[in-house]
């Protein structure tokens, strides 16, 4: 049973990542049209339709349209397609922004592309009654914080949770654990075989292996021969040997922020403040955690339209604290918000750097540090001598009482 493994690992995949991304840009954009409804590419020049298919929507997929196609053989298929140009700024900005999140979630994650990781389940098991619950909230936490849909599959293998998260799509969870394979992998076409190129699936066919099962269970050490390595990873990947871990690499972080997609809508400033405050100290206690101060503090509005906006503020110094994340954040959101309802808020900091670390400031900053210090040395040396005269005063009161009795001088007033 799957809660008898060690370890479990999840493969965490966006469904038509390049097409969903943008979908959700033309939406935010005022698009009324979302792509991923009807038959739809990512790709070359809707014009000219030179260039080829990088992503494809369900509905474009029952015309018989497959990545990699030409734009043209597409069309010739589906004359009625909508084709897009690919916008990698926009997708580098969406998988950081999923990669941030399920880091929220679990820190040990490896990343192996722009739209897909693996996830070792271990730092979260005790928060989930199952790994398959973990999984649904996964899915459906995404869903609702950014508006587009992931598969994940779960094994005790990483090979076999990635051939999981390709089983049926989208918005599914999927397990593949090593005593499920004669049962869900073998049956499968050997062309589906994670590594298994067009080429290779067609040489394996050659020779009679035509499913994953027929490859699992034929002489290793004649594949080996005919294939030489790659033979011999595809025979092992077959059977569900794989024993690489999940990998997390120490990164230097970019940026720290949070977002929150609301219940309903908010109409009023007086609903906004207390999520920017909430997002605020999110962001705060993660920058406090892991030991960096910021320099940038921006925030982020998506309208009930899908339309997004946002604006950004530097800071004169790094700071971390809440208070001082949150009063840039209302300055910002005032300074941004034009009065239409509110579908999401986000609050995020950049320019980040380590406690501690020196920082550098411009002639405008360092003047401002020194009429700072020089304010407060005055203010100090004035409050210790209001003390000193206080204590003069103090003393010489004392000292005449004592001559001519308590009560003799009293306080005027002006």
């Amino acid at each position: 049973m799957a809660s008898d493994y060690e370890r479990i690992i999840f493969h965490i995949d966006v469904n038509s990542a390049f097409l969903s991304w943008s979908a959700i840009r033309l939406l935010e954009s005022g698009s009324k049209i979302d792509l991923r409804t009807i038959p739809s590419i990512v790709g070359g020049d809707q014009k000219t339709r030179h260039g080829i298919v990088v992503a494809k929507s369900i509905p474009a997929k029952k015309y018989g349209i497959h990545t990699a196609d030409t734009v043209a053989s597409a069309f010739q298929k589906c004359p009625n397609l909508v084709s897009v140009k690919p916008d990698h700024s926009y997708y580098r900005e969406k998988s950081q922004e999923l990669m941030e999140y399920l880091r929220d979630i679990c820190p040990r994650i490896q990343q192996v592309s722009v739209d897909e990781c693996y996830m070792d389940f271990e730092p979260i098991r005790d928060r989930y009654p199952s790994p398959e619950a973990a999984a649904r909230s996964i899915c459906d936490g995404v869903l609702k914080t950014f508006g587009f849909t992931v598969n994940i599959g779960i094994s005790d293998r990483k090979v076999l949770a990635k051939m999981a998260s390709d089983f049926e799509k989208p918005n599914k969870v999927h397990t593949l654990y090593s005593y499920e394979i004669q049962e869900k992998l073998w049956p499968l076409p050997i062309g589906t075989l994670h590594m298994c190129g067009n080429k290779s699936a067609e040489k394996m066919e050659q020779i009679g292996i035509r499913t994953i099962g027929d490859l699992a269970t034929a002489d290793r050490s004649r594949i080996s021969a005919m294939f030489k390595s790659h033979g011999e990873l595809l025979w092992r990947y077959a059977n569900g040997i794989d024993d690489s871990e999940v990998k997390t690499e120490a990164r230097e972080a970019k940026s720290v922020g949070n977002s929150t997609t609301l219940p309903e809508d908010v109409v009023n400033r007086k609903q906004a403040l207390p999520v920017l405050e909430r997002l605020s100290e999110s962001v705060s206690t993660r920058l406090m955690k892991h030991g960096f101060l910021t320099k940038q503090v921006t925030v982020e509005i998506k309208y009930a339209t899908f339309k997004t906006t946002s604006h950004q503020m530097i800071l004169e110094t790094p700071i971390s604290d809440k208070d001082q994340i949150y009063d840039a954040a209302v300055r910002l959101f005032d300074t941004l918000w034009d009065g239409s309802p509110i579908r999401l808020l986000g609050v995020r900091t950049g320019k980040l750097q380590k406690e501690g670390e020196p920082y550098q400031i411009n002639l405008f900053d360092y003047q401002k540090q020194l009429d700072q210090q020089k304010k407060e040395k005055v203010e100090k040396e004035k409050e210790k001598k209001d003390q000193e005269r206080k204590k003069q005063m103090e003393d010489a009161i004392r000292t005449i009482e004592k001559k001519y009795g308590s009560g003799v001088i009293s306080k005027g007033f002006k």
